[in-house]
């Protein structure tokens, strides 16, 4: 340190400065006396070299008297044990959420193990594909949450606010109803099921106004879907939304996790670049010869419009270029409504 205040660098020398550049004091400030020092609080759990606490339960002790992960779900997730029926519902839900069979987010687990990553990285990536489409559990259970809280405070009748929310949101993704399960049971069952232990409560009740009124504002067939069935029950066992989110995310990653083992154990890893692609999977314009750059002004064409017309009609025609983003249609909803 000595050394470094002997340097001259510069103009920090000059004794105009307010202050001897070459001498001023290193490190931070003080140390705060007066207040504790921050450190990580969790009312979740602690662990020390005996044991493992979860929400005041000896973890060890909860298996050893028989407790399984289902119940340890409700003790990290709600602070409680659950009653046999909440377990046995939650354990029902979990299992139909942890295999979907060949599914978008199975073929993503699929391929991304292909590429010779971590198994973690493949199976999450399957994770990763649980958007405000698919798997929309967070936005579906606020929408039951505001749904109920504003019958609640205006004084209107669930069917009332079922009725508005779907005149609002028939064709959202995340409303718990589509035609995706008419010819699948498996929504209803959930239901069912949960009638039958009697843990069904407010949300799954909600959800059945939801459908009905579905059914009679839309203009084609429409029935209660996995989102709906799934998330009005996670939230009649005491889940939030975004707990909710998680238990399903993560009990499906077991279900990844064994399709991008069992792709990588039957097919292999591909390398970057080992992977050809026939001709006979590419449909797009036919080989053509790359012109000199002296005939460039023949066959270029400029990409800009000048004109409400001309713009409508490259955008019609850009629209039929597949892989070009043009048939994307972003739906931007106007912030300042939001304030």
């Amino acid at each position: 340190m000595g050394d470094l205040k002997q340097k001259r660098i510069g103009n920090l020398d000059d004794p105009r400065l307010r202050y001897e550049y070459m001498n001023r004091p290193y490190g931070t400030v003080p140390v705060d006396t007066t207040r504790p020092q921050f450190s990580w609080v969790s009312e979740v759990a602690y662990k020390n070299v005996h044991r493992i606490v979860a929400r005041g339960y000896d973890t060890t002790e909860l298996v050893e008297q028989g407790y399984g992960l289902v119940d340890l779900l409700f003790i990290d997730f709600q602070a409680r044990i659950p009653l046999i029926e909440e377990e046995k519902m939650l354990n029902y839900i979990m299992i139909l959420a942890l295999e979907d069979g060949l599914s978008m987010p199975a073929a993503l687990s699929r391929i991304v193990a292909r590429s010779k990553t971590f198994l973690t990285q493949a199976w999450g990536a399957s994770i990763l594909a649980f958007g405000h489409a698919y798997g929309a559990y967070s936005a579906f259970g606020n929408m039951l949450l505001e749904g109920l809280a504003r019958a609640e405070k205006d004084g209107k009748t669930t069917e009332q606010v079922a009725l508005e929310l779907v005149q609002g949101k028939l064709d959202d993704p995340a409303l718990g109803v589509s035609e995706l399960m008419l010819k699948d049971p498996a929504a209803k069952r959930i239901f069912a099921r949960a009638e039958k232990l009697g843990v069904a409560g407010a949300h799954i009740a909600f959800t059945k106004e939801i459908v009905k009124a579905a059914q009679q504002n839309s203009d084609h067939l429409v029935d209660l879907d996995m989102l709906g069935a799934t998330g009005a029950v996670m939230m009649d066992l005491g889940f939030t939304p975004e707990a909710t989110w998680a238990i399903i995310a993560i009990s499906r990653s077991f279900g990844a996790g064994a399709h991008a083992i069992e792709e990588v154990e039957r097919e292999g890893t591909t390398r970057l670049g080992q992977e050809l692609t026939p001709k006979e999977y590419y449909d797009g314009p036919p080989d053509r010869p790359v012109p000199p750059l002296a005939d460039r002004d023949k066959i270029a064409r400029s990409g800009q419009t000048h004109s409400p017309e001309e713009w409508k009609k490259a955008f019609d025609e850009r629209q039929k270029l597949p892989g070009s983003g043009f048939a994307i249609i972003e739906e931007v909803e106007d912030p300042s409504k939001q304030s």
